[in-house]
């Protein structure tokens, strides 16, 4: 979080505790029902190695939707496992990165993911992937 507003990179970042909680403010509920699909978040930076509810699980969570499929989700991870790296990119992350044990190196990656994502990446417009409801006429 340091890295991200030392650089001025996000104006409001949430963080969660367990998979559980990442869940409710990207689904608008709990302590964010008052949010809407409207202004989804611009990136989720997700650990696999969650309490409750594990990364795997949240990430099967976000692009089963047709509310959050677009979201930008990166898996930054101390995981080493190159069974997680393809089951990843399977669910449809975006990007994958391991942590550095390094806090100077840490931060230097956490810039690096943010200004991508954060001022290069172009996301598609909201509302982009709204559900089509086809109906007999």
């Amino acid at each position: 979080m340091r890295a991200l507003r030392r650089n001025k990179i996000v104006n409001e970042i949430h963080v969660v505790e367990d998979g559980v909680e990442a869940l409710d403010p990207l689904f608008c509920r709990g302590w964010h029902a008052d949010r809407t699909f409207s202004y989804p978040p611009k990136l989720v930076l997700l650990d696999l190695k969650l309490p409750r509810l594990g990364g795997m699980e949240v990430l099967r969570a976000i692009r089963a939707d047709e509310r959050t499929k677009a979201i930008p989700v990166v898996i930054f991870t101390s995981s080493k496992e190159e069974r997680d790296l393809i089951d990843s990119y399977k669910l449809g992350v975006n990007a994958y990165a391991q942590k550095p044990i390094d806090f100077v190196q840490f931060a230097e990656t956490v810039r690096q993911i943010g200004m991508f994502w954060m001022l290069i990446n172009e996301a598609p417009p909201s509302g982009a992937f709204a559900p089509i409801v086809a109906q007999e006429a």
